[in-house]
């Protein structure tokens, strides 16, 4: 994977490219005039990621660009922030301070919604397997605005890392992180989206294992939570108790810890 900038970048973007070609043990290549086909052919790699000043966007072979957004974590934030209700906090049982472990970040919008109910005093970590769609975070985290100050604040809280979920989960010591999560319907959609799509490719297609659930089970103090499919055989297949919605499409799966 490349990291450039747009065409002119201000010292301040240039500087941020390349701390992130740093972190993440990537090619920082200066864009210069060149354009994306003239970057492909120099440096013969298509996944290109493009830091600009109001935006990151990723740019994959055969596909359209994509830009980080919140997207539907964005509403689903600010309705957190009003004191509304959202399944999933509820189904993890979360209350502010927790720590989360999201296993399978992909967008990066449940870990964001994690970081706004948790404040200040949380610790919200978010693996990503997949390099581009990590680096993709990374930046978009720590410098994405958007509308509101509270959301922008527990963007930049969310630590992302760039791992396999099962490696960490076996790096962390017993009952150490209050609620491990995993969504791994990022793999095999309900149904897809231009926001989504783009992003497909880098989807880990491997089913969630029993090993991983086990190794939440140690690690999890309080909640491991599983989204999937309403009445999808994950539940039962993993060990979860699936908690129904009415009329929804999604259910989440909880294995509550008896410490």
């Amino acid at each position: 994977m490349i990291i450039t900038t747009g065409f002119d970048p201000i010292p301040e973007i240039e500087i941020r490219a390349k701390n992130l070609a740093i972190q993440t043990g990537t090619i920082y290549a200066q864009r210069g005039k060149l354009s994306m086909a003239k970057m492909v052919e120099r440096y013969g790699d298509g996944e290109i990621l493009v830091v600009l000043q109001e935006a990151v966007r990723l740019i994959t072979p055969g596909m359209p660009p994509m830009e980080f957004h919140p997207s539907m974590g964005f509403v689903r934030a600010k309705r957190i922030i009003r004191g509304e209700h959202d399944p999933m906090l509820e189904a993890a049982g979360m209350v502010p301070g927790d720590s989360v472990l999201d296993c399978t970040a992909g967008l990066g919008s449940d870990s964001l919604l994690f970081a706004v109910h948790g404040g200040e005093e949380s610790m919200v970590t978010a693996l990503e397997s997949s390099l581009p769609l990590c680096a993709l975070l990374l930046e978009g985290m720590s410098h994405y605005v958007s509308g509101q100050e509270k959301v922008n604040a527990a963007l930049r809280r969310v630590r992302v890392v760039h791992s396999d979920h099962l490696a960490y989960l076996r790096e962390q010591p017993d009952h150490s992180i209050d609620i491990v999560y995993f969504d791994p319907m990022f793999r095999v959609p309900l149904t897809d989206s231009a926001a989504i799509s783009p992003l497909r490719q880098f989807a880990n297609a491997a089913a969630l294992s029993p090993e991983s659930v086990a190794e939440a089970v140690r690690v999890a103090r309080k909640t491991v939570l599983l989204k999937e499919k309403a009445l999808s055989g994950e539940f039962s297949r993993l060990g979860f108790t699936e908690l129904l919605r009415a009329s929804a499409k999604t259910s989440y799966g909880v294995i509550s810890i008896d410490n």
